[in-house]
This record gives structure tokens, C-alpha cells and sequence, in this order.
């Protein structure tokens, strides 16, 4: 497993292909700030199937890109490498879980749905998970970072956010379809990570030969805690 120092943040305006960045559940793209990855994809995850999801990006990405996504964005770019291999040239995978849900998880999101239905917004639900979402360091050395977090959910609306707990409820099994990735993986984790913690992709990594697995000082929520470190990661990625 390889762990990386920060480096100074740029933008992507030398990268070969385009970037595009699939943001978490609950999530924006104020999650990338900082990473120096300015000039990007960022689109929004708002159907409430994960079908449904790849079709739409596909009809408005680029023909070639490459591809990363956190949390609910990975499981997304995933199922996407799987329908239209052709289409992304690289993949990264960061906080994320390549395995299908569990009756805790279905359970979890059907009671989110239920709480958003009886009023409860989405910066309410991010609260109720902000400390398995960044690290107590972090917290500590940034007392402005949960208010992002907090803002993010604000930002992302009740009906996005149902449109999601929706599209989480259809995902599948992705770890079995891992092993026919043809193109440069890179799988991050955090090592403080309570929601996806570094088996998930120390499994995925193993799933694709000459997968690179690199590990970061952070809690689920990476980019925002150490944005230089994975801008230079995404960056070294994007341009090997």
C-alpha cells in the first residue's frame, strides 16, 4: 500500500483526456475544492436507478474520459466501466464499496427516505453521520470543515438525496465484474475511514491486476480532509 506527500494543487489544463468526477451521496462537488483538479466534470447523481444513472451520464459525457468517484460516485463509475468499457480510459475508485448491499444498508436508506418524507432535510441526515464521515483530526484542525460538510447536504435538496437512497437500494454486485478492467486503476482509501474502511479496497484493488492502492491519512471523506495529497494522487493518475 503506498502513501503519498502533498504537493502544491494545480489545474487540470495539462491532463490528456477529461476528468470527471462523481461526487458521494448527500455530496457536491465543493467536495473536489482545493484538489486542484479546476476544469472537471462535475454531474450530478440524481436518478433513482443505477441503470437509469449510467444511461444519463453516457448521453452527456465526453466520448473518452477518465473517471473518479467517492463513495456512491465510485459504485456509479463502476457500473459504468462495466456497461461502457470502451468509453473511460481510467478509473479511480476512492472511499468506496464494490460489494452488493446488505438488509442493514437497504434498511438505513429506506429509513432516511422515510425521515426525508416526514420533513427531516438533508443537512439534518449528513449531521446524524458527521463524525463516520471526516476523522476527529480533521475536525480538530479545521473547525470549518463541518460546516461544509453540513452545506453539502443543504446544497444536494430532499429530492435529490431520495432520488439516491432510491438508486443505492438497486445497486449490485461490482466486485465480480472488477477482474476485466483493462485500464489503469487507482483505488484510494482512508485510513480512518468508518464507512468504507481499507478492506473494501484492498479487495478491490485485488480484483484488478497492476491496480495501484493508495493510502491516505483520512476519514471517509478524503478530498475534503487532505485535498492537496489527493489532487496529487489524481493528478499523477490522470497523467502516467
Amino acid at each position: 500500500m503506498e502513501s503519498s506527500t502533498a504537493g502544491p494543487p494545480s489545474t487540470t489544463a495539462d491532463f490528456r483526456v477529461p476528468l470527471v468526477l462523481l461526487a458521494g451521496m448527500n455530496c457536491t462537488d465543493d467536495l473536489w475544492s482545493g484538489c486542484g483538479l479546476e476544469g472537471s466534470i462535475t454531474p450530478t447523481l440524481d436518478e433513482p436507478g443505477m441503470d437509469a444513472q449510467v444511461e444519463a451520464l453516457l448521453d452527456i459525457l465526453p466520448e473518452r474520459f477518465a473517471l473518479a468517484g467517492l463513495s456512491l460516485g465510485g459504485i456509479v463509475g463502476m457500473a459504468l466501466c462495466r456497461q461502457a468499457p470502451e468509453r473511460v480510459v481510467r478509473l479511480c475508485l476512492m472511499s468506496t464499496n464494490a460489494q452488493a448491499p446488505t438488509q442493514r444498508q437497504r434498511d438505513g436508506w429506506r429509513t432516511w427516505r422515510d425521515r426525508l418524507a416526514d420533513g427531516e432535510t438533508p443537512r439534518d441526515l449528513q449531521g446524524d453521520i458527521l463524525y463516520a464521515l471526516l476523522s476527529a483530526p480533521a475536525r480538530d484542525r479545521d473547525p470549518g470543515l463541518a460546516e461544509r460538510v453540513l452545506q453539502m447536504g443543504e446544497d444536494t435538496g430532499a429530492a435529490r438525496l431520495d432520488a439516491q437512497l432510491r438508486m443505492q437500494a438497486t445497486r449490485g454486485n461490482e466486485l465480480a465484474s472488477l477482474p476485466e478492467l483493462r485500464i489503469p486503476l487507482l483505488v484510494v482509501s482512508g485510513t480512518a475511514d468508518a464507512i468504507c474502511p481499507p478492506r473494501f479496497h484492498q479487495d478491490i484493488a485485488a480484483a484488478v491486476p497492476g491496480a495501484r492502492l493508495a493510502s491516505v491519512n483520512a476519514g471517509h471523506l478524503s478530498p475534503m480532509e487532505r485535498p492537496e495529497e489527493v489532487g496529487r494522487l489524481l493528478r499523477s493518475w490522470l497523467n502516467a
